[in-house]
């Protein structure tokens, strides 16, 4: 059998269209985020906080893409956050009685 010779183009004859692509990838990163989440629940119970941590920033990084926010929008939200909180209560529990306490944000984005 003799090889063609010459320019040939190739075409790739698929019936999967990018939506149904884009679709797969979607679940592929959700099933990522879920098995992160089992792996940050393994990392929490063995009292790993700094690793369980850092597989949390991974999850949020993969649900905002999921999710189309950009990291201009979670800074947003984060320096929104912060500009909202109270300031900080006084250390004597006597003073702080019929007084709720803020939790500070613990998301900062670092770049």
């Amino acid at each position: 059998m003799k090889r063609p010779t010459g320019y040939q183009q190739l075409y790739l004859a698929s019936s999967v269209t990018d939506k149904a692509l884009v679709t797969n990838s979607e679940r592929g990163l959700h099933e990522v985020v879920a098995k992160l989440e089992d792996c940050q629940t393994v990392l929490d119970l063995n009292g790993d906080r700094e690793a369980s941590q850092l597989v949390a920033m991974a999850i949020l990084q993969l649900r905002m893409k999921l999710n189309g926010v950009a990291d201009s929008e979670l800074k947003a939200l984060c320096d929104a956050i912060e500009s909202h909180e109270e300031p900080e209560l006084p250390r004597d529990p006597k003073s702080r009685q019929g007084q709720s306490r803020c939790v500070p944000a613990v998301l900062k984005l670092v770049k």
